[in-house]
Parts: C-alpha cells; sequence; structure tokens
C-alpha cells in the first residue's frame, strides 16, 4: 500500500512508519516539524513539509499521487499538538492545531483523496472514567482541551463515515514509552521538546541531566495517592495501526467505525514507574512533590479486549521494567553520543 502518515516525524509516527517500511509499504511523511526535525524522518520515506492547515497542499499532494499512477490507499493521522497542561492553559491553539487542522486533512480526502484514515485518538476522551479498566462504550466527558479537540475529529469521523462514507478507525491510546528494538539494535525512542512525559524525564534523572523528578499530587483516590496510567509500549501501538488500517477493508468498517483502546491493560502509579526506574537504572532518582495540574484523572487504565479480539492485536511488552529496559537502554545510547 502507499499511505500517508501525518506527524510521521514524530516519535510514534516515526516508529509506525519503519515498522510499515519493514513490511513492504510506501511511505509518505507529511509534517511541519513543529516538534520534530527533519533527520527524524525514516531512511526511504518521501517527506513532504507542510501543514495540514493548507488544505491546497494536501490535496495537491494527493492529486499528484493519483496523475503519477499511484495514489494513496490510506491515511495514518498522527499530527497534533499532546501536551495536556498545556491545552489548559491555551485551548484555542489545541482546538485549531488538532480539530481544525482535521477538518482540512478529511476535507482533502473527500475532495480528492484515499477514503481510509486511522486517527490516533487518546484516552483523554473519557475523563474521569466510571470504571476501571474503561471499555471503549465509556461515558465521553473529557477534562481538558487536549482530550475534547481528539473528541470533536471523532465526531466528525462520525459524520464523515455517514454522509461521505470515509472509512476510518480511531484509536484511543494511553502513555506511549519505550523504544524500538530491530536488527540495528534500540532505536525510535521517546524524547519531545520540550520534555513533559514522565519516563523520559525520570531517566533525564537517571543521566543527571535533571536534578530530580516532580510528581504532581501525592492525594489522589489511588493505593499510593499518585495518578495511574497505563504504558503500552511504542513498537506494540505500532503493529496495532497496521493491523487497524488492513481491518479497515473489513466489511464491518463499511457499516461502523472502528474504535478501539490500546493499553497493555495494567496501571502503574507515578510511584511504581519511578521506582521501576530505580531497579533498571540502578540511580535514586530524587523526587521533587508539587501541586496537581488541573484536568489530570486520578485513574486511566484501559481496556484492550475488544482490539485483542477483534484485531488479533497481542502486545509484547506487557510489563513496566520490560518497557523502561527499552527506554534507558536508548537514552543511555542517544546522550552518550
Amino acid at each position: 500500500m502507499k499511505i500517508l502518515i501525518t506527524g510521521g516525524a514524530g516519535y510514534i509516527g516515526s516508529t509506525v512508519t519503519e515498522l510499515l517500511m519493514a513490511r513492504g509499504h510506501q511511505i509518505t511523511i507529511l509534517d511541519n516539524l513543529c516538534h520534530a526535525k527533519p533527520e527524524a524522518v525514516p531512511a526511504g520515506a518521501e517527506f513532504v513539509e507542510a501543514s495540514l492547515a493548507d488544505r491546497d497542499r494536501i490535496e495537491t499532494l494527493f492529486r499528484d499521487a493519483s496523475s503519477a499512477g499511484q495514489p494513496f490507499d490510506g491515511v495514518i493521522h498522527f499530527a497534533a499538538l499532546i501536551e495536556a497542561g498545556e491545552s489548559m492553559q491555551k485551548p484555542e491553539i489545541y482546538f485549531r492545531n488538532n480539530t481544525a487542522s482535521t477538518l482540512s486533512l478529511l476535507e482533502a480526502m473527500i475532495a480528492c483523496g484515499p477514503r481510509r484514515l486511522v486517527f490516533s485518538s487518546t484516552a483523554a476522551v473519557y475523563g474521569e472514567p466510571e470504571t476501571v479498566p474503561i471499555p471503549e462504550t465509556a461515558t465521553l466527558r473529557p477534562t481538558n482541551a487536549y482530550g475534547e479537540s481528539k473528541l470533536l475529529v471523532e465526531q466528525m469521523l462520525g459524520w464523515f463515515h455517514r454522509i461521505h462514507g470515509l472509512r476510518s478507525a480511531a484509536l484511543r491510546y494511553f502513555n506511549v514509552a519505550g523504544a524500538a528494538e530491530t536488527e540495528a539494535g534500540i532505536v525510535r525512542g521517546e524524547a519531545h521538546e520540550p520534555e513533559s512525559h514522565l519516563i523520559p524525564l525520570v531517566l533525564d534523572v537517571a543521566l543527571e541531566r535533571r536534578s530530580s523528578i516532580k510528581i504532581f499530587g501525592d492525594d489522589y483516590a489511588t493505593p499510593d495517592g499518585t495518578c495511574i496510567r497505563d504504558y503500552v509500549h511504542v513498537s506494540d501501538l505500532a503493529e496495532a495501526h497496521l493491523l487497524a488500517l488492513t481491518a479497515l477493508d473489513s466489511p464491518g468498517a463499511a457499516e461502523n467505525r472502528l474504535i478501539y483502546n490500546l493499553g497493555n491493560g495494567a496501571g502503574f502509579s507515578v510511584q511504581e514507574v519511578i521506582e521501576a526506574a530505580r531497579r533498571v537504572t540502578g540511580h535514586a532518582i530524587p523526587v521533587q512533590m508539587c501541586p496537581r495540574r488541573p484536568g489530570d484523572p486520578a485513574t486511566l487504565v484501559a481496556s484492550s479486549a475488544k482490539a485483542i479480539a477483534e484485531l488479533g492485536w497481542t502486545p509484547r511488552y506487557t510489563t513496566l521494567d520490560a518497557i523502561l529496559r527499552t527506554a534507558w537502554a536508548w537514552h543511555q545510547k542517544r546522550y552518550s553520543a
């Protein structure tokens, strides 16, 4: 297949790109590089530096591919801002970048592009869950603007499916972590500019690039008072995207949108992540306690039973230590180079 991957220079997008190319697919990456670098684009992928807000540019990309006799078969859409805390300070940029820009992509797809889309959604669409683990049928009520911006896209996909016949799969993931293990070694680890995700921040402390790790709130209704999240390895996540793309050819995708949670099914608290990092790295990792951040639910843990049953998805990295070992190997390699 020939696939367009938006945000393909990012952590998850580049990992999915390499997996798809290894399976023989032709990949074009579209990324504006606002939070990525050109060298992150995997070798062998065509690269287009552009914004999703530029609908004309996207339509031209689709038309040129069709004119050359190589039309796109589908789109995997990662491009988005992802910082929940920032979204509570600047909600306007999240609705413009995540929601309005996705509408430009959908309009271009309807006008002249493929009719299959795998959408990178989020567990943040659930907000404070009523039950844990969270099923896909749970009430959707985001507690931050980031989650709302993604939920609005899911709602748009529903209408585009109903009216235009656009086939889509929304993958609601939880905390993605780890680094891909390939024949060439550990690649594609997690690093953001600026960094706000727990595991790379903890490993920065182990590398003495930071003096301590901040814990935002220790008075949540959890066993140790810190937030609980569901961590999924980036390679397991990448495999799910390929399975979802293939599933869009099924009769079920023609009749209904596909929606799946992706997590490892086990929740780990912030404190448990820090303890696991201490085991894996052998470093003390000092802690600094801070007040809660607005919009942070106490517990987010997925039920991935539907993805396992319908997509045949089988996560390989099921323990926190296994995920952290790959992340630690990549961080050591990156910062010792």
